[in-house]
């Protein structure tokens, strides 16, 4: 891993703050995708065809929901990872 970044140089704190934002945006990104489908799917649901049951839309709400709480919990332990001292 590379060295631990110097958070009191406003280029370094910029330069993390950008290596912090790609971590784990792959899963983010589909937690987003999966929840504007979960919305769409109740949507159509509600006007157009009742007979979708509700328990989907509101089980790719649970799905999105899981992938964005992954994605935090990746994020703070590369954060955790990239902070630790050297040995």
């Amino acid at each position: 891993m590379t060295p631990r970044p110097k958070l009191n140089d406003p280029a370094e704190r910029a330069a993390y703050q950008r290596e912090l934002r790609m971590v784990a945006r792959p899963v983010r990104w589909l937690g987003v995708a999966l929840a504007i489908v979960a919305a769409i799917l109740a949507l159509v649901r509600a006007r157009y065809a009742p007979q979708i049951p509700m328990i989907l839309p509101l089980f790719l709400l649970g799905i999105a929901a899981l992938h964005m709480i992954a994605a935090i919990v990746i994020r703070m332990k590369y954060h955790q990872a990239r902070m630790k001292p050297q040995e």
